[in-house]
């Protein structure tokens, strides 16, 4: 089967990305964990010009990162061009009514506050509309604020949304869908290659392959929001709050999940908590010399390419900052954007993980993320008493399976 590694231009732009890792992984051992750049015999003249020659080879590491991004997005994108049928039929909801189906309507993607107004749950519902009075109301003392019209006020219309984590870890993860309630996959866990030269007539050496089936079960992420009639009726941004919020709630759950799910119960089991995946500890170490570290480890072990970093922010905050010893700035001047790669590889920042780790990995061939349903919605009256009370009971969930084909394509950084 052809994989991403057989595109030549993908070889070479990887060969050259290789190249320079190394030339700027020989400079920061010659400077020592202490980072004296008066120590680097490598490159001629003083500690600025030394500085703004890693900050240069760093650049050029950069470019050829997402170089190397690209070409992998082509080349999978070409595979699976290759391997998909003539079509492909992705799953949606069907039907109408509490169960919030009819998710797609006329080819389009319908809202989640549009499945609730439409739902049978809503439209049915019996109520009563109050009868409307006029009263004629006399002023007999001096008109004030207090005793006449208060100001008016007029909302912005603008929402301040809750500070909280972001979803950035997903964006990583390769999707493909499923319509199992588990993903069962072989794994070669022997490898005996005894191929070797051998005279005439002489018996050909016993090779060995054994496999092992794997599963990933296919777990459910939930949430359940009540709403009251009137608060749909009344006001219409409430559809657009549910629709991204509860969509937002789900899909930032499982970003942690992939990332640090136990596995334990119902959990999903996150790369984290994976078995088998490798670890460099810092020690004294430059925290770029254990990174780079890392990545060796995940080619050389894991036998993968690493295309992507996981840090805390705080600790990006301490890369980035790195100085030499008399104080330049390694990855640029303060009045620079600044890198947001590291050995030319991307920098994903997530305080979902843990202070003083990170995580160096081969996210694109090494990861799926199986889909048996995307975050769909229901909405019904029959939760409890809301029948009596007014109240829809919203709830939006998705399942879906996680799965770390190569642990060892995977090593966390510890002590940074």
């Amino acid at each position: 089967m052809t994989t991403t590694l057989d595109f030549p231009a993908l070889k070479e732009a990887q060969g050259k990305k290789e190249a320079k890792e190394r030339e700027l992984k020989s400079i920061f051992d010659e400077a020592g964990p202490e980072l004296d750049f008066t120590k680097i015999k490598s490159i001629t003249g003083d500690t600025r010009v030394k500085a703004a020659r890693v900050r240069e080879l760093n650049n050029e590491l950069t470019d050829l990162g997402k170089e190397v991004d690209d070409l992998k997005a082509v080349a999978l994108a070409s595979e699976k061009a290759r391997m998909s049928p003539a079509s492909s039929h992705r799953e949606s909801g069907s039907g109408s009514g509490d169960s919030g189906g009819g998710y797609t309507s006329g080819g389009q993607a319908r809202s989640f506050g549009d499945m609730f107004i439409g739902s049978h749950a809503y439209k049915g519902r019996q109520g009563q509309i109050g009868p409307m009075a006029t009263l004629d109301v006399e002023l007999k003392t001096l008109m004030t604020t207090t005793t006449g019209f208060d100001p008016e006020e007029t909302r912005t219309g603008r929402i301040v949304e809750f500070a909280t984590r972001p979803i950035q870890i997903t964006d990583l993860i390769p999707g493909t869908t499923t319509t199992q309630s588990a993903v069962k996959y072989m794994e070669e866990t022997t490898f005996t290659n005894t191929a070797a030269e051998t005279g005439e007539g002489l018996q050909y050496p016993e090779a060995a392959l054994a496999y092992t089936e794997r599963t990933s079960i296919v777990r459910k992420i939930p949430v359940f929001l009540p709403v009251t009639d009137e608060q749909l009726e009344d006001e219409p941004q409430v559809r657009g709050l549910i629709d991204n919020r509860l969509r937002f709630m789900v899909r930032q759950r499982l970003d942690g999940q992939i990332l640090s799910g136990s596995g334990v119960g119902v959990n999903l089991t996150g790369i984290l908590n994976t078995s088998g995946i490798q670890t460099q500890a810092k020690g004294a170490d430059p925290v770029p010399d254990a990174v780079y570290k890392a990545m060796v480890k995940v080619r050389v072990t894991g036998r993968a390419l690493p295309n992507a970093t996981v840090f805390h922010p705080n600790d990006w905050q301490d890369i980035r900052l790195l100085r030499t010893a008399d104080g330049i700035y390694i990855w640029g001047n303060p009045s620079d954007a600044g890198p947001e790669r590291i050995w030319g590889l991307r920098v994903v920042q997530s305080d979902a993980l843990t202070e003083n780790t990170g995580l160096v990995g081969d996210f694109a061939n090494h990861t799926e993320l199986a889909i048996r349903r995307g975050v769909d919605v229901q909405v019904s009256n029959s939760h409890g008493t809301f029948f009596v009370e007014g109240k829809l009971a919203i709830r939006a969930d998705m399942r879906v399976a996680l799965i770390v084909y190569r642990p060892a394509a995977f090593a966390t950084v510890t002590g940074i």
